[in-house]
């Protein structure tokens, strides 16, 4: 029997190019949402233009 790793990874190789990059995309995109959901909750009084620039800075590991 296969583990659901096992099983991942199989998905995983199968996969175009186009179809890994829709994918990584996709969880960039979730992963900025929940760090701006994170941050505008931490800090309610900043705008968000603020918000959004510690979301950039956060993400890009304080680079940008």
């Amino acid at each position: 029997m296969h583990t659901l790793r096992e099983l991942e990874l199989e998905r995983l190789r199968r996969m175009t190019p186009a179809e890994k990059l829709r994918v990584a995309h996709g969880l960039w995109r979730e992963a900025r949402a929940l760090t701006i959901a994170a941050i505008s909750s931490r800090h309610p009084a900043w705008s968000r233009e603020e918000v959004l620039f510690a979301t950039g800075r956060t993400m890009s590991g304080g680079r940008a």
